[in-house]
């Protein structure tokens, strides 16, 4: 399997990588192909290159996203992998872009914000507009939608 494209493996557009499993001949071949290819790394390790790209501490991320101290060690150690709620709340403390946020949604193995859902709207527009992760929980719950990290009823 090979790519005619330039990005790095874990630059893979959602679409790319769509096309590369649906034209592979059997999934085994296709999830081997992006671990060598490190379309898949790992939760920690990519919060970390973050953290360096950005010039972030990991207590002032860990601040920032408003998640407990020790757990959020955890997340950056591996020990630990995040929520969907969690990792959006990360790309708050990472002062992260809506498309990086996605990249990091995927990378946790958790659903993408979708604009067609009201609640990821409105993550998604405070994340473009830099607004905090505070502000945002505040226009979350004015909208009565659920806050991050707030526990549903799903009935």
């Amino acid at each position: 399997m090979s790519s005619n494209n330039d990005k790095q493996p874990n630059e893979h557009s959602i679409e790319q990588m769509w096309t590369v499993l649906l034209s592979s001949d059997s999934v085994d071949r296709y999830l081997d192909y992006m671990t060598k290819q490190k379309g898949f790394p790992r939760f920690s390790d990519y919060i970390v290159k973050l953290c360096r790209k950005k010039g972030a501490k990991k207590d002032e991320v860990i601040c920032r996203a408003g998640i407990e101290r020790s757990y959020g060690h955890k997340l950056f150690s591996g020990t630990r992998y995040p929520s969907r709620d969690t990792a959006i709340k990360l790309a708050f403390g990472l002062m992260l872009e809506p498309d990086e946020t996605q990249q990091l949604l995927i990378i946790a193995r958790v659903a993408p914000l979708h604009p067609n859902i009201k609640r990821d709207a409105v993550i998604a527009y405070c994340l473009f507009n830099k607004i905090s992760l505070t502000d945002t929980q505040i226009l979350l719950q004015s909208k009565e939608l659920p806050v991050l990290g707030e526990k549903r009823n799903n009935s």
